[in-house]
């Protein structure tokens, strides 16, 4: 994906994000892998993905960190495929897209939804801050240069304020 952006993005963090777990089978291995699935076929068997296809993401998702390849047995030999820290960390990510996708269907069309594993209770993901706990998704919040931008990241970004550490 990085080759088919303009060079000046290639230091964007969303686009770098979008190169690596953009691809429509990437997002849904990897909410299969959050689900607990670790094995070939139940990936295969869950997605209905080829053969070809899913040896193709999963080399990527483990030659990126997200997927961690572990046999579990000798012979024949047999992988499993395990998210890794980096790839646990991406599980808000894909509970926001989920959750971004719900709020457009009407309750009775929802396939999918997240709720409290204790109780069962249907929950509403948000982004906020870490620091304050205020919702991120409003005008209060804006993207700027960081301290490695280059040149055009700071041109885009110059009428923005610039980063204070906390």
């Amino acid at each position: 994906m990085a080759e088919k952006i303009r060079l000046e993005d290639r230091e964007c963090p969303l686009s770098a994000t979008v190169g690596l777990v953009g691809e429509w089978w990437t997002l849904l291995i990897l909410h299969d892998a959050f689900d607990g699935y670790t094995r070939f076929d139940q990936f295969q068997e869950n997605l209905g993905i080829s053969s070809s296809l899913l040896t193709s993401r999963l080399k990527r998702l483990v030659a990126t960190g997200l997927l961690e390849r572990r046999q579990y047995q000798q012979h024949p030999p047999r992988h499993e495929y395990v998210l890794t820290d980096l790839g646990r960390s991406l599980r808000p990510v894909i509970v926001a897209l989920a959750a971004w996708g719900n709020a457009r269907l009407a309750p009775n069309e929802r396939s999918m939804v997240l709720v409290d594993a204790a109780t069962g209770v249907e929950v509403e993901p948000v982004v906020v801050d870490r620091a304050t706990g205020r919702r991120v998704d409003g005008p209060d919040f804006v993207f700027t240069a960081g301290p490695a931008a280059s040149k055009p990241f700071v041109d885009r970004y110059s009428r923005q304020p610039r980063p204070v550490s906390r």
